[in-house]
């Protein structure tokens, strides 16, 4: 009798083992099921559609044509950086809601060695992100080269496709960088505030300082490095190559996912 019942159980726990595979199946039903995912991800498009069709609409009535340090790429893809607030608050979302319900408990009851959830929320979340993101990234651009009219170019353009791939990356790394600070916070708004300081209050910041100082150091902030890869130089006088400026970027979204999984081994939920 025992045997007869111990072999339907090994055969039940070798089924339901846990996988990769089946933590990102588990975390796709989590993010799509999320009414905040389709919420922020339609405000990132519109944001990034319509105020790069401002932006362009504005220059091509300016009798100076483009501003210091932008081009026609640039220009209709400036929402990028207002699309990068909806998209970095969606990621913090996608961690911090499990802390504020305690579904975090659930979900490491099921994955007891953590790290697989995590690595599974971030390839959901960047893989959702950048199909939306470069969608909407040839979207703007193309309604930003038709405002443009004869100041605009063609997608066939040196840097054009390059430019709106890197804004979708730009995006998608800037959205991992907040997931990666919920995961290490664990609290909505602290995490939402720091991803606002780093990308959009210390680089403006900068400004005030002198020439001298920052000269050394703005081009390395992540916002400015990933901005390269958008076809202008926005103020920056000693702005890094396209791919060297990701690669930055990358970098700090890369130690950031590094605490943040060393906090989710070490320490209780």
């Amino acid at each position: 009798m025992t045997t007869t019942l111990a072999a339907p159980d090994m055969l039940a726990a070798r089924t339901l083992r846990v996988t990769q595979s089946r933590v990102l199946l588990s975390e796709w039903t989590k993010l799509r099921s999320l009414r905040s995912t389709v919420a922020t991800l339609l405000v990132a498009v519109l944001v990034l559609i319509g105020l790069g069709a401002v932006f362009a609409a504005v220059t091509v009535r300016q009798p100076g044509g483009f501003g210091p340090g932008t081009t026609a790429i640039s220009t209709s893809l400036t929402g990028t950086f207002f699309a990068q607030l909806a998209v970095g608050v969606l990621g913090v979302l996608l961690i911090t809601g499990e802390y504020s319900t305690g579904m975090i408990r659930s979900s490491l009851t099921v994955i007891p060695s953590r790290l697989p959830m995590l690595w599974g929320k971030l390839a959901v979340f960047a893989g959702a992100v950048f199909v939306c993101m470069l969608i909407a990234g040839f979207a703007s651009f193309l309604v930003g080269q038709a405002l443009l009219g004869r100041l605009g170019v063609s997608v066939s353009d040196p840097g054009a496709v390059r430019s709106v791939v890197g804004a979708a990356l730009y995006l998608t790394v800037a959205g991992m960088t907040a997931l990666a600070l919920g995961a290490l916070l664990r609290n909505t708004a602290a995490a939402i505030t720091t991803f606002v300081a780093v990308f959009f209050v210390i680089p403006p910041l900068t400004n005030l300082l002198p020439a001298s100082l920052t000269d050394r150091f703005v081009q390395y902030l992540p916002s400015n490095a990933g901005a390269m890869m958008l076809d202008g130089t926005y103020g920056v006088a000693h702005p890094l190559s396209p791919w060297t400026g990701f690669a930055v970027m990358c970098a700090y979204a890369g130690v950031l996912i590094g605490f943040a999984a060393w906090r989710l081994r070490r320490t209780d939920a």
